[in-house]
């Protein structure tokens, strides 16, 4: 018979049961969560130290950073432990608490990416007026707008998910507490709580990306019209690691959040929620380092400093 007791805390199955995967995905789980620290602390420590990166694209990149790191801190350090020690269980509210944070820090990703695409438009298309266009005060309050939906977003989604009733298995079939997951879990009737989620997710994730997609339509426009090839090259060299970022984070985004929990295999979730909570964290700074002759120009002077 079913255990009828509401849960007090819940057991996360994993990315594998096989006993000889474990250590070699430790491993490789913290060679990413290294490269992902490493990666967006010097980022974040490069454009505070270089006066030159003391600008509106470098001040939204640097909260990407964090942002970037909050994420990932709120599931891989978990997952390592799992893997490490065995120990699969945790709490309910330490499960709401995971939860909460990453879905608060990820929203804000989706927020500042668009912000970032406003601020290549602004860049581009209205050079002239980009000093007045994105001012301090006004880059401290998208980015402070960033944070407050993200956060609030993510007290809705946490308090929706576990507002549900658990009485049943208390096995969740991921490898942390991810929405989809938990509320499969429930044992009572969760197609409005499901509806709520799948349209708040939708109003977020299609509202940040009709400002990138109308501001890249504008900013391809804009550069067509262009006479000159350098400045076509100069235009798409500051759009190409921006519209990278959005290509990979959105491409899971929605394949993940956009559809019913019923209709989710939980071993493909798997697979592309290691994808975005781990990898993409780790590829944003060198996305954005790789391609951009400002960074590697700021971390070629801090190094001969040094020297």
């Amino acid at each position: 018979m079913e255990n009828m007791t509401e849960a007090t805390e819940f057991l996360l199955l994993g990315l594998t049961n096989d006993p000889s995967l474990q250590l070699p995905l430790f491993i490789s789980f913290l060679f990413i969560y290294t490269l992902t620290l490493l990666g967006n602390l010097g980022l974040i420590l490069l454009i505070l130290l270089d006066s030159r990166l003391h600008t509106p694209m470098y001040f939204f990149l640097g909260n990407l950073s964090l942002v970037d790191l909050g994420y990932s801190s709120a599931v891989t350090p978990t997952v390592m432990i799992g893997l490490l020690v065995g120990d699969k269980i945790m709490a309910y509210n330490d499960c709401a608490a995971q939860l909460f944070f990453f879905a608060g820090f990820a929203t804000v990703e989706n927020y500042l990416l668009a912000s970032m695409a406003y601020d290549r438009y602004a860049a581009v298309c209205k050079p002239l007026h980009y000093a007045s266009n994105m001012t301090t005060g006004i880059c401290t309050w998208l980015i402070a707008g960033c944070y407050a939906c993200g956060f609030l977003n993510a007290c809705i989604y946490t308090g929706n998910t576990f507002s549900l009733s658990f009485c049943g298995s208390h096995v969740v079939h991921h490898f942390f507490c991810d929405m989809p997951a938990v509320m499969a879990l429930s044992c009572s009737d969760r197609h409005v709580n499901e509806l709520i989620s799948v349209c708040l997710a939708s109003f977020n994730i299609f509202f940040a990306l009709i400002i990138i997609l109308v501001s890249y339509i504008i900013i391809f426009v804009m550069i067509f019209k262009m006479h000159s090839g350098a400045g076509h090259q100069k235009a798409l060299s500051t759009c190409a690691s921006h519209f990278t970022a959005v290509s990979i984070f959105y491409g899971t985004i929605i394949f993940m959040y956009l559809q019913p929990s019923s209709k989710h295999a939980m071993d493909t979730d798997k697979i592309v929620s290691v994808f975005y909570t781990m990898i993409i964290p780790m590829l944003n700074p060198l996305v954005y380092s790789l391609r951009n002759k400002e960074v590697k120009s700021a971390f070629m002077k801090i190094v001969w400093k040094k020297k």
